[in-house]
C-alpha cells in the first residue's frame, strides 16, 4: 500500500504544531481552563477552532493549549509572525481569566500528581484510558510541551528516504532545542528532562516507544506490519474496547502519520517565542533535505546504521544537550563531519554552515540560531540565568521573564 495520489511530496509543505501552558498571570500556577478559552473563541465547548490558516486545539491535560498552521504551508516565512499574531489573540481572551501562557518543555514546580486535570469532553475516552493504563498524573504525561515538526511524503519510496533522513537528524535535537532543566522546583539531571521523562512513560507497553529512535522502515506495509501491528497487539488485553488502536499510540521520537502523509518529529522541546521555534524547524528541515538527497552520504548507508547507535547518541544530547560528546566517528561520517568525535554544538555548527544555502533558512530569523549556537539551547540559558538560586521567588522572576519573551516574541537573553 502507499500513499494517495493527492500527498504532498516531500519538503513542499511544513506544518507546525506548538503546545503552550495556561499559567495564573501573577503567581503562575498552572490554571485548567483550556476549555473554557475555546469556548470563548467559538461559543461552545470545542476540541478546535479554526482561526484562517491557523487552528487552536486542546490536548490531554486542560492547562495546555495547541496552535497549529492548518492546511501545511509550503514555505516557513511569515509562520512566526503568524504564530505571534495567534498568540496575543489568545492572550487578549486568557486575560478575562487572570491567565497568560508559559513557554517552554516544562512547568518548573507543576505536582502531576495534584494539579493533573484531563481533559473532560469530546474525545476524552481516549484520554481517560491512557490514563487508566499509564496513569498520566506524572512529568511524562501531563507536564510536557513541545514542538511537532510534520514533513510530507508521497509514496513508500519518499516515506523511506524521509524516515532514514529523520532518524539520523533526531538524536541531536535536544542539543539544539532543550529547553526543560527545571521540575519540581530544582535543576534535573538532564537539560532535556521532558525527554528524560518522554522515553520512559509508556513502560507498561515497551512496544509504543521501542528505543525512541524509530528503526529503519523501507514502506507503510512493513511499517503496519513490524511496529503498528505489535503495538495493537500489545496493548489489546488493556484497551479491550480498542479506544487506542490508533497509529497516533506510537510514541516513537518520530512517527509516520499515513491518515495524513506525514512524518511527525516530536522531540523538539518548546521554546521561548515563535521565531525560535520556527528558526529550529527551518534548520531542522534542511538537514533532513540535505540527507534526504544523500549531500553527505547515500539513504542505503544512512539506513544502515543501527538503532542502538543512535539512540546512545539521543540519550547522550537529552542529558547534556550542547556539550553531549558524540564518538561515534561513523555516524558523524554520515553527517559530513570531518572529525571522528565532537561535542554536539560542534556539530550543528558544520550542519548549519553547510545547510546555509538552503531557501528554508532565507525563509525565517536566524537570530535564534546564532544566540543558540553561540550561548547555549533554551536550557543552558535558563540555568545561567538562575545561576545557583532554585528557591520560588528566583524561578518566578525567570519564567516570568520567559513569559514575557513569549508575550513579546523576542529571545531569552540571560545574563
Amino acid at each position: 500500500m502507499t500513499s494517495s495520489a493527492t500527498a504532498l511530496r516531500a519538503f513542499s509543505a511544513y506544518g507546525i504544531e506548538l503546545e503552550y501552558m495556561i499559567v495564573d498571570s501573577d503567581s503562575l500556577a498552572l490554571l485548567p481552563i483550556a476549555d473554557r478559552l475555546l469556548q470563548n473563541a467559538s461559543g461552545h465547548y470545542a476540541n478546535e477552532v479554526k482561526k484562517g490558516r491557523f487552528a487552536w486545539s486542546n490536548e490531554l491535560t486542560l492547562h495546555l493549549v495547541e496552535i497549529k498552521n492548518a492546511p501545511p504551508q509550503a514555505r516557513l516565512e511569515g509562520l512566526a509572525e503568524g504564530f505571534q499574531a495567534e498568540l496575543r489573540s489568545i492572550a487578549a481572551l486568557l486575560a478575562e481569566f487572570g491567565a497568560r501562557l508559559m513557554p517552554g518543555a516544562m512547568h518548573p514546580w507543576m505536582n502531576p500528581a495534584n494539579e493533573t486535570r484531563l481533559w473532560p469532553h469530546h474525545g476524552a475516552a481516549i484520554y481517560r484510558s491512557y490514563d487508566r493504563i499509564f496513569d498520566c498524573r506524572s512529568h511524562g504525561w501531563a507536564n510536557i510541551q513541545s514542538m511537532h515538526l510534520n514533513l510530507p511524503f508521497a509514496g513508500d519510496e519518499e516515506f523511506a528516504r524521509l524516515h532514514a533522513a529523520a532518524r539520523l537528524v533526531l538524536p541531536i535535537l535536544p542539543a539544539l532545542a532543550a529547553s526543560s532543566p527545571v521540575a519540581e522546583g530544582r535543576a534535573q539531571e538532564a537539560l532535556d528532562f521532558r525527554m528524560q521523562c518522554y522515553r520512559l512513560h509508556p513502560a507498561r507497553v515497551p512496544s509504543l516507544i521501542g528505543r525512541l529512535v524509530p528503526d529503519n522502515a523501507s514502506s507503510r506495509n512493513g511499517y503496519e506490519a513490524e511496529v503498528l501491528a505489535p503495538m495493537y497487539r500489545d496493548i489489546a488485553s488493556l484497551d479491550p474496547d480498542g479506544v487506542l488502536q490508533h497509529e497516533w499510540l506510537n510514541t516513537r521520537g518520530a512517527i509516520p502519520r499515513f491518515d495524513r502523509d506525514a512524518l511527525e518529529i516530536r522531540v523538539i522541546d518548546l521554546q521561548e517565542c515563535p521565531q525560535a521555534d520556527l528558526a529550529i524547524a527551518a534548520l531542522t528541515s534542511a538537514v533532513a533535505r540535505a540527507l534526504y538527497q544523500g549531500r553527505w552520504s547515500p539513504p542505503e548507508a544512512q539506513r544502515r546504521i543501527a538503532t542502538g547507535a543512535l539512540a546512545d547518541i539521543l540519550h547522550a544530547c537529552i542529558r547534556d544537550a550542547d556539550r553531549a560528546l558524540i564518538v561515534d566517528a561513523d555516524y558523524l561520517n554520515l553527517l559530513g563531519f570531518p572529525q571522528d568525535h565532537c561535542e554536539a554544538h560542534e556539530l550543528w555548527r558544520h550542519l548549519f554552515a553547510s545547510c546555509a544555502a538552503d531557501p528554508l533558512l532565507s525563509q525565517v530569523n536566524l537570530a535564534p540560531l546564532d544566540l543558540i549556537l553561540s550561548r547555549g539551547p533554551l536550557a543552558r540559558r535558563i540555568m545561567r540565568a538562575l545561576g545557583a538560586n532554585f528557591e520560588r521567588h528566583s524561578l518566578h522572576a525567570v519564567y516570568r521573564e520567559l513569559c514575557d519573551c513569549l508575550a513579546d516574541g523576542r529571545l531569552f537573553m540571560d545574563r
